[in-house]
């Protein structure tokens, strides 16, 4: 099969045609075009029509390289009640414009069938484009008529549907496309797989975490991905995944996901990852992002950058496990206040806590958190003792504390959370201030009137950005509109963004953006999360002057 317009676009000197002048250009009807004119007309064009321009001639080629000589984010929200002129609407509005999509999320609302729009996308995209689509509680980004931010909890328009549609039938609708071009990465996506045999139900993490590295040494020459994130399906409890990534991926990798969703996906070589392998299903899936050993000389480099809000408050005493039972999907244990002899039952455990949340907060949820010590190990790493606070939704009890999930061992150490908006307003206040104290510039701050780059060596600059927020927060929860996204808005007003609210926030704050005080001794790891908002941003800064992008 013939390479598609698209494929050939990045490749030095491809299309076909002779070299040309830089100076002019004869080509059909333009006769001789002045280069400028030439840019100007380029950058105009949509995506397809643009990658075909580009096989013209090598001047041409050179022109479009040049147009897209930096990485880019597009990305489209829809809210049409109709699922497939939803998925018009965003796939024209992101390929409205010059880009080459090098990976895609699709997130979507309960309306859209996810198998129609993943084949739909991926015949637009091409077949080479790495792509995850997930269906989650409710979406957020820029609208694809109004070109407002919106966050859409459930999929129901809290601040005003530009289709004026008040059918409670259309709730849960809505999708949002969002295409990305990193030159200098490569991407493609990893899955978790859950062996299902007759003798053994385990996930596989040691190999999801090895695949990864193994990906990240081949197009890199380095183990240690830029960045990853991570899609679970909700059936498994991944968090130990989650966890056992945080361990064997050094602090510079971003990590950010959903911990519970549901998703297919489209990796550019799937049997990479599964050939061989029993009976599975699987579990989770991440998009992987690798820097390119090849990339072109005069290209700078992309960073990423995870800021994280959260939303809960501590109350009551900190106990520790004394017997733990492992349920179906929950745990029922005992425990110990601190200091404590006396065994307390669940109705003993939430009576210390019950008057205090009277006095605080109507309805809240309620969670413990527990510190988790654990012995870490993938391979032949090194094994190593690390420290994580694990939250688990508290479902009641009496003669037992029922909790969700499980990995509550007796001896565990837990304090009671509860859900609480006043904080988390104010810590979005505070991820807001440390966005900018990144002193980072907007995507809009490195283009003239006529939409050339001008960018200062060595000043990094936004070019787009991820959010992953709590399905309990948005609007309901702050009583205002938005408030999740405005750290982002606010620092990188214009810069795409887009972000679904999902059912269990994965996200490890970069250590420039930690709301921490102070250093502890033993630091206790956060990396799966519940009533937060997880912010990724990507981040661009351009070569040294000298280097120049190879066309």
């Amino acid at each position: 099969m013939g390479d598609s317009p698209k494929d050939k676009l990045l490749r030095p000197g491809g299309g076909g045609g002779g070299g040309g002048g830089r100076s002019s250009f004869s080509f059909g009807g333009f006769g001789s075009v002045g280069e400028d004119v030439l840019e100007s007309v380029l950058r105009r064009l949509p995506a397809a029509t643009f990658a075909s321009a580009a096989c013209v001639s090598r001047s041409w080629h050179g022109v479009c390289k040049r147009i897209l000589s930096r990485p880019k984010l597009a990305s489209a929200l829809s809210l049409n009640p109709c699922a497939q002129i939803a998925l018009e609407e965003v796939v024209d509005k992101v390929l409205s414009e010059p880009i080459c999509p090098h990976f895609a999320i699709v997130n979507v609302g309960n309306n859209v069938n996810m198998t129609d729009a993943l084949q739909y996308i991926g015949q637009k995209l091409g077949a080479r484009t790495p792509l995850v689509i997930s269906a989650d509680s409710g979406i957020i980004g820029v609208d694809a008529l109004t070109n407002q931010v919106k966050e859409v909890e459930g999929g129901i328009d809290d601040v005003g549907s530009s289709y004026n549609n008040e059918d409670s039938d259309n709730a849960e609708r809505g999708i949002i496309l969002t295409v990305g071009f990193v030159p200098g990465l490569k991407v493609d996506v990893v899955p978790l797989l859950h062996l299902e045999e007759a003798n053994e139900d385990r996930l596989m993490v040691d190999k999801f975490i090895t695949d990864m590295m193994e990906y990240s040494v081949a197009v890199s020459g380095c183990s240690t991905p830029v960045g990853v994130i991570m899609f679970g399906d909700g059936a498994a409890e991944i968090k130990s995944a989650a966890e056992k990534l945080d361990y064997a991926m050094p602090l510079e990798a971003a990590i950010v996901g959903d911990e519970k969703g549901t998703f297919q996906y489209r990796s550019a070589d799937s049997s990479r990852y599964i050939s061989a392998i029993g009976q599975h299903t699987i579990s989770a899936v991440a998009l992987v992002f690798a820097k390119d050993r090849h990339k072109c000389p005069g290209l700078g480099d992309i960073k990423f950058h995870v800021a994280v809000s959260d939303g809960l408050s501590a109350i009551g005493p900190r106990h520790r496990a004394a017997s733990v039972k492992v349920g179906d999907c929950c745990t029922l244990l005992t425990a110990r206040r601190e200091g404590q002899e006396e065994i307390l039952d669940g109705e003993g455990i939430l009576n210390d806590i019950r008057d205090e949340l009277e006095n605080r907060v109507e309805y809240p949820d309620v969670y413990i958190g527990v510190t988790k010590r654990r012995i870490y190990e993938v391979g032949a790493e090194k094994a190593k003792l690390m420290s994580f606070l694990s939250f688990h939704g508290v479902m009641g009890g009496v003669e037992y504390l029922r909790v969700e999930g499980s990995g509550i061992e007796s001896g565990d150490s837990f304090q009671f959370y509860y859900s609480d908006p006043a904080a988390a307003l104010v810590s979005c206040h505070k991820v807001s201030a440390r966005l900018r104290s990144l002193n980072l510039g907007s995507d809009s701050d490195c283009s003239d009137k006529m939409g050339n780059v001008v960018v200062s060596a060595g000043k990094p600059w936004v070019f787009g950005g991820f959010i992953f927020s709590s399905f309990g927060r948005g609007e309901s929860f702050f009583n205002d509109v938005n408030v999740d996204s405005s750290p982002f808005v606010e620092n990188f007003p214009g810069v795409p963004v887009a972000g679904i609210f999902c059912g269990g926030e994965i996200g490890r704050c970069s250590p420039s953006l930690s709301m921490q005080d102070s250093e502890e001794e033993t630091p206790v790891h956060r990396v799966c999360h519940v009533y937060s908002t997880v912010y990724l941003i990507m981040s661009y800064t351009p070569a040294p002057p000298g280097a120049t992008v190879t066309s």
